[in-house]
């Protein structure tokens, strides 16, 4: 109980309690979202059945070179998130290289909450955590994207295709996969947003 109780104490019990808040209203959110478009459709979800007709359309189109082009373009946005992240990611890391700097202009900051250097550690370190899971999120939205693209590539000729069912096939798995591509990249938005109410930490739990 000791240890525990030492760790406990490095934080204010509203501190802890604003944590806890804020992870629970983080994985709630994305819970209560996944199971909810399960019943009525969410945009997500509507996108992902364009997503597939998308891909039923390109197995009637002989020249792939929009559908190409359409894949490389939407897996520019998570590719200027990820170059994003990267540089927040070496702010941060900076700014935990300096922290007693860092601190004094923060204290500056009006409604700023007074803290010691090792609690304002610990809020960057969270905002830290955060904007590596993002882009973590955004590279694997790229690397879908880029299987995607890959099937569009690999489809076989529009004449080559002996039923349609083969064209519900192709159009399912590809769809899925842009699909996915489409939900990875949403977490990283997602871990922006909840970026900004961390950022609120700094002021006051």
């Amino acid at each position: 109980m000791g240890p525990l109780l030492g760790v406990l104490q490095v934080l204010p019990l509203a501190d802890w309690a604003a944590l806890a808040l804020f992870f629970t209203a983080w994985v709630g959110y994305a819970t209560w979202a996944r199971r909810r478009a399960a019943h009525k459709p969410s945009i997500l979800a509507t996108t992902n059945r364009w997503r597939r007709l998308w891909m039923l359309q390109t197995t009637h189109r002989e020249n792939r070179i929009v559908d190409s082009a359409v894949a490389q373009s939407l897996a520019a946005s998570p590719s200027f998130f990820a170059s994003t992240s990267i540089l927040i990611i070496g702010g941060l890391l900076a700014a935990l290289g300096a922290t007693e700097k860092t601190t004094e202009l923060v204290r500056e900051l009006p409604f700023a909450a007074r803290t010691s250097a090792l609690v304002f550690d610990l809020k960057l370190v969270l905002l830290l955590a955060i904007f590596i899971h993002a882009f973590f999120r955004f590279t694997w939205s790229i690397r879908q994207y880029s299987f995607g693209a890959i099937m569009v590539g690999a489809a076989p000729d529009a004449r080559l295709y002996a039923t349609d069912g083969q064209r519900e096939a192709f159009a399912d798995r590809a769809g899925r996969v842009m699909g996915l591509a489409a939900e990875t990249f949403n977490d990283g938005l997602r871990a922006y947003y909840m970026a900004f109410a961390a950022v609120s930490w700094f002021f006051s739990p």
